[in-house]
C-alpha cells in the first residue's frame, strides 16, 4: 500500500508581517534596514552545496530562493516591507526549477513592493537617500558589507542636490535576535515536528547498532528516519563516535569500526522547514554497559536532571549550568578522578579538564540560535518561550593517567532540547531513553 503523503507544516503569512512590524517598532522614525539572504556556495567544480537560506532572512520573508535582499522602511508611503529577487527566466528554470519572481514574491510572501536583484545598485541607494540611520549586520558576509559602502559613498558623492547618506550605521541583529530568541505557537510546532523524526532516529540507531558496523553506518540510519519523518536535512554533521572518539568533542569523521564493549555516542538532529533539533545520546555498541560505563554515565544523567529541573521562568540561563557542575562534580569525587571539598573543587574550577563546555545553548533557526545570553551583565532570565539545550558530559581521555584505568577512553555526553513554559519546562526530545534501564531494554527489543 503506497505511503500516505504528509502536509507540511509552515509558518503563516500572518506571521511573517507581524515579525516585520515587530522589527519596525524597534526602528527609529527615518530608518531603513537592509537584510540580505543567502547566495549558493561551490562544493568543488561546478557542484554547489545544497542552498540553505540565511536564518535571519527567512525569519522576516519565509522566502527560500537565492539571490535575494530584503528591505524594511518604517513608515514608507508606498509599503515598508520590500524585496529584491532574480526574475522568471524560462531557460534557467528548465535546468534548475522554479523561480518565483517579484511580481508573485508579493503575492505569496506579502511583500510591499519588489523589484529584480539585478536592480538593486540602481534602486537601492535611492531608497538609502535621505533615512537618518541605516540597521544592518555589519561583519557577517563581507562582500555584501562592502556593496552596503558603496551604496552610502554613492549618496555621499552625489551631485544631487540635498543628497544625504544615512548618518548611523546601527547593528540590526540585536534587535533581530531578540526577536528569534522567543517562538511562537508555530515555531515550536515546527520544532516539535524536527525533534519527532530525530527522536526516531535515535531510537531506530539504538535498535540496529551492533559490533562491527562502521560509525557511518548508523548515521546513514539517522539520516533515513530523519527524512522519511519530514527532516530531509540535518541541522548540522552528525557526530557517530565509538568508544574513545566520543571524547572528540565536534568529531565528525565516523569512519571507524564501533568495536564490541564500547560506547558510542551520537549527536545528531534534523531540521524541519528550517527549525533544528540537537540530540545526544550515548549506549553501549553491544546492548550493555559495563559496571564502570554505568558509573559514569549515572553521574552524567544525575547532571542533566538536576539542569533540566533548573529550567523555568525566573531562572537564569546559567542555572542549569550551575546545577550540572554541581552534580558532575560530586560524580568526579564518588568516581575518584576528584578529591577534596566540594565548594572548593567547584570554586577551582577542578571539573574543566573533564567537563569542558557549557551545558546548554539557545536552539531555533539555528542549531545554535542567536540570543544573548547575558543582558547588562547578568545572565538572561528565563522567560516562556525560549528553547535551550541541556547537554552535560563528561570526557575521560585515553592519556588522562590521574584518572582510574577502568573510565580512560570513555565519553559521555546526554542531550536534550527543552522549551520554558508559563509554570516550567517542557523537554521535546523525551522519547528516547535516557537511564541505564531503559536504554538496554530498547537495545534488547527487535526492530523491522
Amino acid at each position: 500500500m503506497p505511503r500516505k503523503k504528509k502536509a507540511r507544516r509552515e509558518i503563516a503569512l500572518a506571521e511573517y508581517v507581524s515579525r516585520r512590524r515587530e522589527l519596525s517598532a524597534f526602528m527609529d522614525e527615518g530608518s531603513i534596514a537592509i537584510v540580505p539572504g543567502a547566495n549558493p556556495k561551490i562544493r568543488n567544480g561546478d557542484v554547489q552545496y545544497p542552498f540553505r537560506q540565511d536564518s535571519d532572512f527567512r525569519y522576516l520573508t519565509g522566502f527560500d530562493e537565492p539571490n535575494a535582499v530584503f528591505v524594511l522602511i518604517p513608515g514608507r508611503e508606498h509599503g515598508e516591507a520590500l524585496l529584491f529577487c532574480r526574475e522568471r527566466d524560462n531557460e534557467h528554470e528548465r535546468w534548475h526549477g522554479h523561480i518565483t519572481g517579484p511580481e508573485r514574491a508579493m503575492q505569496l510572501f506579502g511583500i510591499d513592493d519588489a523589484f529584480p536583484v539585478s536592480d538593486i545598485d540602481d534602486i537601492l541607494p535611492g531608497l538609502i537617500e535621505g533615512r537618518s540611520k541605516l540597521y544592518y549586520a555589519m561583519g557577517v558576509d563581507r562582500d555584501f558589507d562592502n556593496q552596503v559602502i558603496d551604496w552610502v559613498k554613492k549618496i555621499s558623492q552625489s551631485d544631487h542636490l540635498g543628497a544625504e547618506s544615512p548618518g548611523e550605521f546601527v547593528q540590526l541583529d540585536h534587535y533581530l535576535h531578540e526577536l528569534r530568541l522567543f517562538k511562537s505557537a508555530a515555531e515550536i510546532a515546527l520544532m516539535k515536528l524536527a525533534a519527532d523524526a530525530t527522536v526516531k532516529g535515535h531510537c531506530r540507531i539504538m535498535q540496529k547498532t551492533q559490533p562491527g558496523m562502521m560509525e557511518y553506518e548508523l548515521e546513514a540510519e539517522l539520516i533515513h528516519e530523519f527524512s522519511i519523518n519530514g527532516a530531509r536535512y540535518c541541522a548540522y554533521p552528525a557526530i557517530v563516535g565509538g568508544g574513545a572518539n566520543a571524547c572528540v568533542l565536534h568529531y565528525v569523521s565516523n569512519n571507524e569500526v564501533l568495536a564490541d564493549g564500547d560506547l558510542v555516542l551520537v549527536d545528531a538532529g534534523g531540521e524541519y522547514e528550517g527549525y533544528a533539533c540537537d540530540l545526544t545520546r550515548t549506549f553501549p555498541v553491544n546492548g550493555r554497559f559495563s559496571e564502570s560505563q554505568a558509573r559514569v554515565y549515572e553521574v552524567v544523567l544525575r547532571a542533566q536532571e538536576a539542569a533540566i529541573a533548573a529550567v523555568r521562568p525566573g531562572n537564569t540561563w546559567n542555572d542549569p549550568h550551575e546545577a550540572a557542575i554541581r552534580e558532575l562534580s560530586k560524580g568526579l569525587v564518588t568516581l575518584g578522578v576528584l578529591s577534596g571539598n566540594l565548594s572548593d573543587l567547584i570554586g577551582e574550577e577542578a571539573y574543566l579538564p573533564y567537563c569542558m563546555t557549557k551545558t546548554g545553548h539557545w536552539l531555533g533557526l539555528d542549531v545554535h540560535d542567536v540570543g544573548d545570553y547575558q543582558v547588562n551583565g547578568q545572565w538572561r532570565v528565563f522567560e516562556e518561550g525560549m528553547v535551550t539545550t541541556i547537554e552535560p558530559g563528561v570526557y575521560f581521555n585515553e592519556n588522562m593517567m590521574e584518572v582510574p584505568s577502568e573510565y580512560r577512553g570513555i565519553g559521555v555526553r546526554i542531550e536534550d532540547d527543552v522549551l520554558v513554559t508559563k509554570s516550567g519546562n517542557e523537554v521535546l526530545t523525551d522519547q528516547v531513553p535516557r537511564t541505564v534501564d531503559e536504554i538496554e531494554t530498547l537495545m534488547g527489543a527487535t526492530s523491522d
